[in-house]
């Protein structure tokens, strides 16, 4: 009977389908690992499930049984790819489970902002409402969707979501690829200083890398229109948080949404937790890809892949 250890459960939160795993063996599945764990927990395992839990080469040689590792995520930083590979072990992530998800949260924080959805809200559970003499209050303006300008920047699978959205509420969609590579797309693709120049939305949905970080730094933020809404649902790094929590508050645009951080969590002294201008920013806890469908899909991807790895070979 096959070993499996699933490292970090409590990062997949409350999912029906995670029993799906049991049919491959002795599953023993750890709400957090800390690094000081890793080693202990892994060293009889068969398989090794992980989301964010590191597996360096100085672990992966603890663990003689192990002959897969499943990320359950898109990204595979948090894994020696060149050790597992040297030591014989299959690494399989899981790609495109969260793109419905995470084009939905995109949304639901643009309109949030958009709306004024938080100030209306407090108006009326406040009593301010029940006690005024006629029907509406219109205290904070808001504005539509249609006809305004989207740049998403990274029209990949997500952007690519995103962007099918955008449009349907009559926006014109422009893009910039960080690559330079993604050109034949269907929208105007544009460099960085149009995109910025032009955009009356900003989604980001690129990759962090070398020519990603920091991207959207103060200077380039100063480029966008001061009406102007960011938004990163895609990769803490990104954006540059002290410039943004300074760009906030110096009124350089109208607003942003952050659902991910360049370290998560977030310090309690960190920026974003202590800018003036607190209506312009709303935060939410890496949780855009966690839809309950996009967490089932993702389990049950997982179980292909080692159904995949372990087709034909011997139990």
């Amino acid at each position: 009977m096959k070993k499996l250890v699933l490292l970090d459960a409590s990062t997949l939160g409350e999912v029906p389908n995670l029993t799906k795993l049991q049919q491959f063996g002795h599953l023993d599945a750890y709400p957090v690992t800390l690094p000081h764990q890793t080693a202990e927990r892994i060293k009889d395992a068969d398989i090794v499930l992980t989301n964010k839990v590191k597996l360096d080469k100085t672990l992966l040689p603890q663990a003689p049984q192990l002959k897969l590792i499943c990320i359950m995520a898109t990204g595979m930083n948090n894994v020696d790819l060149e050790a597992a590979e040297q030591l014989g072990i299959s690494v399989k992530n899981v790609a495109g489970y969260s793109t419905h998800s995470v084009a939905q949260h995109t949304f639901a924080l643009l309109l949030y902002l958009l709306n004024q959805t938080g100030y209306y809200h407090e108006y009326v559970t406040s009593g301010k409402y029940s006690q005024q003499h006629i029907f509406t209050h219109l205290g904070k303006a808001f504005w539509q969707l249609q006809g305004k300008t989207f740049g998403i920047l990274g029209l990949g699978n997500i952007g690519s979501q995103v962007a099918q959205i955008a449009q349907a509420f009559g926006c014109e969609v422009i893009y910039h690829s960080t690559s330079g590579k993604n050109t034949q797309q269907p929208y105007r693709q544009v460099d960085l200083e149009t995109f910025l120049d032009e955009s009356d939305i900003i989604s980001v949905h690129c990759p962090l890398n070398e020519k990603t970080h920091n991207l959207l730094n103060y200077t380039q933020i100063q480029k966008m229109k001061p009406s102007s809404i960011l938004i990163n649902t895609s990769r803490g790094g990104i954006i540059h948080e002290a410039a943004l929590a300074k760009a906030l508050d110096d009124h350089l645009i109208a607003a942003a949404a952050i659902d991910v951080f360049e370290k998560e969590p977030l310090e309690p002294s960190h920026p974003y937790l202590n800018i003036k201008n607190k209506e312009k920013l709303v935060l939410t806890p890496h949780m855009a890809w966690g839809s309950i469908e996009s967490r089932t899909e993702l389990v049950d991807l997982t179980v292909q892949n080692i159904q995949q790895h372990f087709a034909g070979k011997e139990e």
